[in-house]
């Protein structure tokens, strides 16, 4: 699995823009189940072809990331 720091502080607006970069140019995606943690952290899951993408903006670690068995550098420029 590949880690991807978007930004190193929670942020909503951050976290909604890369899942719908991620759903608009990521072909073969589909999402999953979004999870509210107690904390207000969110989760976004998805898959392509059998393979894990987790979008987490987290209020415990205070950071936007991505945890992905896919390659998305190629399509991370896209977030710019």
């Amino acid at each position: 699995m590949t880690r991807y720091l978007i930004s190193p502080e929670f942020n909503s607006e951050i976290f909604e823009k890369m899942c719908v970069v991620l759903e608009s140019n990521v072909p073969g995606i589909i999402k999953g189940e979004r999870l509210i943690d107690v904390d207000s952290s969110v989760l976004q899951y998805y898959d392509v072809n059998g393979k894990k993408i987790r979008v987490m903006n987290s209020t415990y670690i205070d950071e936007v990331s991505i945890t992905s068995e896919v390659d998305l550098s190629p399509y991370l420029g896209a977030a710019e």
